[in-house]
């Protein structure tokens, strides 16, 4: 492993599983309670009946118990802590013991006490805000604790609340509440801390997240990389294109993107790198394609089982609706990596180097068996339901890695009960690493349940959307008066569609913002619950029709996800730049400039849900042929917009080219009429030859390759 690759890692460990290396009985405890959480998880998904607010809070009880452990609060890079000091015993005790207080006594609140809290009470549930905050500081980074405190602070400011006092009409959209009453809001029902995002993770999740873990322990994340290289590595800018693929292949099992940076990165960016990628290039294609992997189905991040609560549809709808904009999304990545192997002349690797693709296919065919079932199952039979079909897909892995143990390791000369004890110890290091990833999910999830109830206590979704309404307003009369001017044209269309554009722009730059700090379940969350019904408002969509709904939920979804990648923070990017040896920040901005792509598709989603198979005002109602036909036009669209945003397609674009390409994939957005999608299409064929045609009379100067 290089010092790049080592840092890389230590990046992953600390920023997803935990920071702390530790040894001997520490360790072991450690291993412990993880293969206890996966057990329990595991138990909780068979018998399906355990009480909600129970399941949630033991689920956090785990979460509390390693995040104490094994994520320090001092990060110290290059020198990993190797022991747990004993305020952190003291801090994960008690928080833990919060944890548990609440499930003992619970009954008692909700029936003898009707629901009013003891002072005991409000001294426990204080102590659990405090401490998940704490842990919140750790695991995920100090956005959150600071988000969540300032929704407190303001919960508590108002003439009847702890903060007396009048902010004046702009600014007081609520009479205050006092502490006992934000503490009984968020510790002592499913409203707040124990709501429907901790639900999600402590229900279904975690399952995923197991799933993909031991998926990755038999060996499939090598298998997916082998197939790409081998499919993809000889072609030009050959490694850029299997980076590619093998994170879209690991996206169906992962959703971090973090991860997956350094699992596909450590051999793709030195690939790239060696056919004459930039450090930063190899490491910002390797960003942006393994930041798609969480628009993936069918497992798609946390985020997206939280979505299926809030719309209440099923997840096999959902996953069914996310298939085409993934597929667009990775096919876009591909073009953009093509054009930029075309803009430096570059290469493949010789074919000699290659892993052959027959032979790699054959050698994990067997990996497909489980990855089928989960898919065919979740898409296929409506009765199935997610958490149902992960379990028994874990159940089928456990048993392929005891077999597969046995089976290399009798070739190997090795007794078939060193074979299953070999399965055991995978099967360990699977759990704990599943639990492990599990911990940052399950605290944010928790610690965003903060920011919910308190904008349900204290209806601060109604007053942000007032704000936005009245610049919504603005925009509107200002484009009516503009657009009124102009004879022919359909001037309250034009008001409209702009006061909605200004206000998904809006959106977009919060999510942004957001994401800087804030993981994507955490971003989802925040922007579902103060965001997207200001939208679905101005828009005039109806908040309970999911069919209407789908559309913003995904659009806010998708630039969360583009989060990961966008300066300064962009700790995917680190991770790159880690094993690259490029800068950190440039790779940042780089992999920002390759995702644009999906900013457009995310507008191409609200403005057309067709692309999430949305017609006849019902989900999955769209015929076959209309799909393709949407498909077609949208992917050029993208084409158009990846050419003009990188100035490249046959050749380098001037500033006219580029603006052609620009308006060609506006045009395309909503794919309204024939004629103005036809004519988008002429315009792309236009700039395409006529950059042709200036190539045979002056040949573009080659290029010299990297060393």
């Amino acid at each position: 492993m290089t010092e790049g690759e080592r840092r890389a890692l230590e990046m992953v460990e600390a920023s997803e599983t935990g920071g702390r290396k530790l040894f001997g009985w520490q360790k072991t405890l450690v291993t412990v309670i993880a293969v206890a959480w996966c057990v329990y998880q595991m138990y909780a998904a068979q018998v399906g009946d355990i009480d909600t607010l129970t399941l949630r809070a033991i689920h956090l009880a785990f979460a509390f118990s390693l995040a104490y452990m094994v994520f320090p609060f001092r990060k110290t890079p290059g020198t990993p802590q190797t022991r747990v000091p004993w305020s952190d015993w003291v801090l994960g005790l008690l928080a833990t013991g919060t944890a548990i207080y609440l499930i003992v006594q619970y009954p008692a609140i909700a029936t003898v006490q009707g629901g009013v809290l003891t002072n005991v009470d409000v001294y426990i549930g204080s102590a659990m805000v405090i401490l998940l905050l704490l842990a919140a500081w750790r695991t995920i980074g100090i956005a959150m604790p600071i988000v969540a405190s300032v929704f407190m602070l303001y919960a508590l400011t108002g003439p009847r609340g702890l903060i007396r006092g009048d902010l004046g009409p702009q600014l007081q959209l609520h009479a205050g509440q006092t502490w006992p009453q934000v503490v009984g809001q968020l510790f002592a029902n499913t409203e707040g801390i124990f709501g429907t995002a901790i639900g999600v993770s402590a229900q279904i999740v975690f399952l995923f997240v197991l799933f993909g873990a031991i998926f990755d322990k038999l060996g499939a994340g090598d298998w997916f990389m082998n197939v790409a290289q081998g499919a993809l590595g000889g072609f030009r800018g050959g490694p850029a294109k299997a980076s590619v693929l093998s994170s879209a292949l690991n996206g169906i099992i992962s959703g971090s993107a973090v991860s997956n940076v350094v699992t596909g990165g450590n051999i793709t960016i030195g690939t790239m790198k060696r056919v004459g990628y930039s450090a930063e290039k190899a490491g910002a294609i390797e960003v942006a394609s393994s930041s798609n992997g969480q628009l993936m189905p069918p497992v798609m991040g946390a985020a997206a089982f939280i979505m299926t609560q809030n719309l209440n549809i099923e997840y096999r709808t959902l996953i069914l609706a996310a298939a085409i904009p993934a597929f667009l999304c990775y096919g876009a990545l591909l073009v953009v990596v093509h054009l930029e192997a075309l803009k430096l002349g570059l290469k493949g690797l010789p074919k000699s180097e290659l892993p052959r693709v027959r032979q790699t296919l054959l050698k994990g065919w067997y990996y497909l068996v489980p990855l089928g079932y989960l898919i065919g199952t979740l898409t296929i039979n409506p009765e199935a339901t997610p958490e149902r079909v992960a379990l028994n897909t874990i159940f089928m892995m456990i048993a392929m890695m005891f077999i597969q143990e046995v089976y290399f390791g009798r070739k190997h000369g090795l007794s078939v009960q060193q074979g299953l004890l070999d399965g055991g110890k995978k099967l360990i290091d699977a759990f704990e690493g599943g639990a492990r990833s599990m911990i940052g999910i399950a605290i944010a999830t928790a610690a965003a349940g903060i920011i919910v109830g308190i904008v349900t206590i204290t209806g601060l979704g109604f007053g942000l959307a007032d704000i936005v309404q009245l610049v919504s307003d603005g925009v509107r009369n200002l484009l009516l008066g503009v657009a009124g001017l102009i004879p022919g044209v359909d001037a309250g269309a034009v008001a409209g569609f702009g006061a909605i554009l200004i206000v998904l722009m809006m959106a977009q730059l919060i999510a942004l913002i957001l994401g800087m700090g804030l993981p994507t379940t955490a971003n989802y969350i925040l922007m579902s619950a103060l965001i997207v019904p200001i939208i679905a408002k101005i828009a005039g969509l109806d908040n309970s029709n999911p069919v209407q709904m789908l559309p913003v939920h995904m659009f806010v979804f998708y630039f969360g996800i583009m989060a990961d990648s966008t300066p300064p923070v962009a700790l995917a990017a680190f991770a790159a730049a880690a094993i690259s040896g490029g800068n950190p920040v440039a790779t940042g901005v780089q992999a920002f400039k390759y995702e644009l792509r999906t900013a457009l598709l995310a507008y191409m989603m609200f403005f057309n849900p067709q692309l999430l198979l949305i017609a006849n005002n019902r989900l999955s109602g769209l015929a076959f042929g209309d799909a393709i036909f949407m498909i077609i036009f949208a992917f050029t669209g993208l084409v158009a917009f990846s050419a003009a945003t990188m100035r490249f397609l046959h050749r380098k674009t001037n500033p006219l080219q580029a603006l052609m390409l620009l308006v060609a994939s506006f045009m395309l957005i909503i794919p309204s009429h024939i004629l103005i999608n036809l004519g988008a299409v002429a315009l792309i064929a236009l700039v395409y030859f006529w950059q042709k045609a200036s190539s045979r009379r002056e040949p573009p100067a080659a290029v010299p390759l990297a060393a």
